[in-house]
């Protein structure tokens, strides 16, 4: 699995005449004096917080006809493209979680506090409110490469794009990285040693690694699922198993029934089958996400399905384009409410 030049993040960094409004001015107990326009430009805000998880209230509009969408820290998309009529104002709240790294665990730092760009056919901020978040739950991600928050274009995890579906008060910690197979993360101090700790009760953890279990045996490859279940179980949180995005490996007759798409290893160890089987011996809630993206791709087929990922820009069949990533998200965020993991909310993106 590919791992992005990080050097991309550069490109990224927020102008240097941004004002920055020191933490001490939530005072001692917080959020006495929220954080407002004054850390804004045109395009972006930068708020110097410390890590933690913070809530956002956006004013939207102008004088004009807008259209705006926020993205924050590593391109994690907060809010979907949101039109307000000329002369109106629309209000919108989000939950964002603010770490170091920013992004992947075991890349870059990124710049220090609460990043937010502007985007959208016709950006418009009127108002804006940063503070920090009294009762958020967080929604943990383990994973690798299809889930992760990728530092640069073309490529989204669909983690990446999950936030936007959600309603405020609920917060996507993604330590998914690239690369990590179900071995190396548990074994990497800067992964699974870091997330465990963070878990309260209440916390959702989902768990998608399979995609870089190429050698691991099919005994070793359940004790590891079952080592992190019972690890977020121990912190009082809540595991939710997910097995992998298909990759799109066609077969002649237009289907995705082959080994290579449907994550069998070369060891003949049948990845989302041990997840399904490890999901109902523990009692555990499934997202069976192989099976949905399965039907979604076979559904296209072979022209259209190339959008969701980046066939048409680096003939890659297995990371997801941000449309992708987007499509992928919103049937994790389905799944997530049908089995009353997360509450109704937010739900129209794009």
């Amino acid at each position: 699995m590919r791992r992005f030049n990080l050097a991309v993040l550069a490109a990224v960094t927020l102008s240097t005449g941004l004002s920055a409004v020191p933490a001490q001015a939530y005072g001692p107990h917080g959020g006495q004096r929220p954080l407002g326009i004054q850390n804004c430009t045109a395009t972006a805000c930068h708020f110097d917080v410390p890590p933690g998880t913070y809530d956002v209230r956006v004013l939207l509009g102008g004088e004009a006809a807008s259209s705006t969408s926020v993205t924050g820290e590593t391109r994690r998309a907060l809010l979907p493209e949101t039109a307000a009529p000329a002369g109106e104002r629309v209000a919108r709240s989000f939950t964002v979680n603010v770490r170091t790294p920013e992004g992947e665990p075991t890349g870059p730092d990124g710049t220090p506090g609460l990043d937010l760009r502007l985007g959208g056919s016709a950006p418009a901020l009127a108002d804006i409110k940063v503070t920090p978040a009294r009762h958020a739950r967080q929604i943990f991600l383990v994973g690798d490469s299809t889930v992760c928050d990728q530092p640069g274009d073309p490529y989204s995890g669909w983690g990446q794009q999950l936030p936007q579906y959600l309603r405020k008060g609920l917060s996507v910690a993604n330590y998914a990285d690239s690369g990590e197979s179900t071995v190396s993360y548990l074994a990497d101090s800067r992964l699974w040693a870091t997330v465990q700790p963070r878990i309260r009760p209440g916390d959702l953890v989902l768990i998608q690694l399979a995609h870089n279990d190429k050698t691991t045996d099919a005994a070793t490859y359940r004790a590891n699922l079952e080592t992190l279940v019972a690890g977020v179980r121990d912190k009082g949180g809540e595991p939710v198993l997910v097995t992998p995005i298909v990759r799109r490996w066609f077969n002649s007759d237009g289907t995705l029934d082959n080994n290579t798409a449907l994550l069998v290893n070369g060891l003949g160890v049948d990845h989302p089958a041990v997840i399904r089987s490890v999901a109902a011996a523990q009692d555990v809630p499934l997202i069976d996400l192989t099976a949905k993206t399965k039907a979604l791709v076979e559904s296209l087929g072979l022209e259209a399905s190339k959008a969701l990922y980046l066939y048409n820009e680096k003939r890659d069949n297995t990371h997801t384009s941000a449309h992708g990533a987007t499509v992928y998200a919103g049937l994790v965020r389905e799944e997530l409410v049908a089995r009353q993991l997360v509450p109704e909310g937010r739900v129209r993106v794009g």
